[in-house]
């Protein structure tokens, strides 16, 4: 009856908690929110929420939002998750221009460098293809299907990047693995070739971060619920440094004994030298300094948020020097619609030189220094009531405290519960 419980909660997705998230425009020019199925942009141009429209004739989100991305030159804007819709956006006018329909929930999403297609990954670790293009009046060729490209066997697909020369595409998995994998030219004909595996995770990876030496050698960087941040040669998929975050956050005063030290999310800020990791358990960020001409990583300082506050979700504009923390979650037990409220920080100055002094500290900016203040608040956080936030985040940490076990972590099941799985899936073969 347990086991059956646990099927049921896994096709309908009940019961996942799903965290909110925040991405940045690259140029600065607006930044967004997921949470639940609601999608919340501000334009950091004009100093406004922004109306969303939608010209593609598909639904809305109905479901929580697991993953959204901007294209490299901020063009175009993705977001997709368990109501198994992927919605492609122009962020000159935030229209939808295209809605596709997966045969199965999303987990990842990534624009190409060229921003000719959009991947995605569905909840068994199939990647998906689709073209991003316009036809005549604004409109969608209707016969633009997704394609299946390649899969992580029956592996929930965590964190999807393009590299930044756009010759590959990474995706992390749920079973502890990165695969880096060529992307053709044309990847519509040609068939992606594996480049390399990054094997050493010993627990689930959750997010993964290419960074670069400039005009030099790319590296992939990796957070995972084995509590470190890896830096790898993911040409060759060679392992060259490896941190461990437990050694001080251990010495935070925030610490407990029952701590899930899990990275949540990372960023690559400051020209590819720092790296910003988000930790299940710490309130606040954690900064390394990434010396890729060395290959090594080594910790910086922590910047120490509020007690309640632990981000769900990391965004870095590097035009605006702008680190953007979220915290916030759907999904939970006995939520209303009207809970889906997060709580939005913004960490600047990464630019300057920074030491391990408390001197050079960038510091989390208080409500009223937040760019465009109370108005950017209200539309990104869904309220400015002190008191609703706080029983709504303290819903979120009691949940943070079992999420990334209880949603990434594979369970154990005996070899004749696997194939009653295998046989009770059913699942849709890919018609060619």
């Amino acid at each position: 009856m347990e086991d059956a419980a646990v099927e049921e909660a896994e096709v309908s997705g009940a019961g996942e908690f799903a965290p909110a998230l925040v991405a940045a425009h690259p140029l600065g020019h607006s930044v967004a929110v997921a949470v639940g199925p609601e999608l919340r942009v501000f334009d950091l141009k004009g100093g406004c929420a922004v109306s969303l429209s939608d010209d593609s004739g598909g639904c809305s989100h109905s479901d929580a939002i697991r993953a959204v991305s901007f294209s490299a030159d901020g063009a175009l804007f993705a977001s997709a998750g368990d109501d198994k819709l992927v919605k492609i956006w122009k962020t000159d006018s935030w229209r939808c221009i295209q809605t596709i329909t997966s045969e199965k929930r999303v987990s990842a999403v990534a624009i190409s460098n060229d921003g000719l297609y959009v991947t995605f990954a569905d909840k068994f670790g199939v990647i998906w293809l689709v073209t991003v293009g316009e036809h005549g009046e604004g409109q969608v060729s209707s016969d633009n299907k997704p394609v299946s490209i390649y899969g992580h066997y029956c592996s929930i697909i965590t964190s999807m990047k393009f590299s930044p020369d756009g010759r590959f595409i990474a995706t992390a998995d749920r079973d502890f693995k990165i695969r880096v994998t060529s992307f053709p030219k044309n990847p519509i004909k040609g068939a992606p070739q594996i480049q390399s595996f990054c094997l050493g995770h010993t627990e689930f990876v959750s997010s993964i971060a290419f960074t670069s030496l400039s005009g030099g050698s790319n590296f992939l960087l990796s957070g995972g619920g084995d509590s470190t941040v890896r830096l790898w040669d993911y040409i060759n998929g060679c392992l060259l440094d490896t941190y461990e975050v437990k050694d001080k956050v251990g010495e935070q005063p925030n610490e407990t004994e029952d701590s899930n030290l899990a990275i949540a999310d990372l960023r690559v800020t400051n020209d590819d030298s720092l790296v910003a990791v988000a930790i299940q358990s710490l309130n606040g960020i954690m900064l390394l300094a990434c010396d890729l001409v060395a290959k090594k990583l080594s910790f910086l300082k922590v910047i120490t948020t509020e007690k309640s506050y632990i981000p769900t979700s990391l965004a870095y504009s590097s035009s605006a020097d702008l680190l953007w923390t979220v915290m916030g979650a759907s999904n939970m037990p006995n939520q209303a619609a009207s809970q889906l409220l997060t709580r939005v920080r913004i960490i600047p100055g990464f630019q300057k030189n920074l030491s391990a002094s408390a001197d050079n500290d960038p510091a989390v900016l208080e409500d009223s220094e937040v760019p465009h203040s109370e108005k950017l608040l209200l539309a990104l956080q869904g309220s400015l009531d002190a008191s609703k936030q706080e029983e709504v985040l303290a819903a979120v940490l009691a949940a943070l405290r079992v999420s990334m076990h209880k949603m990434l972590v594979k369970k154990n099941y005996s070899e004749e519960r696997r194939e009653q799985r295998k046989r009770g899936r059913n699942d849709k073969k890919i018609k060619k």
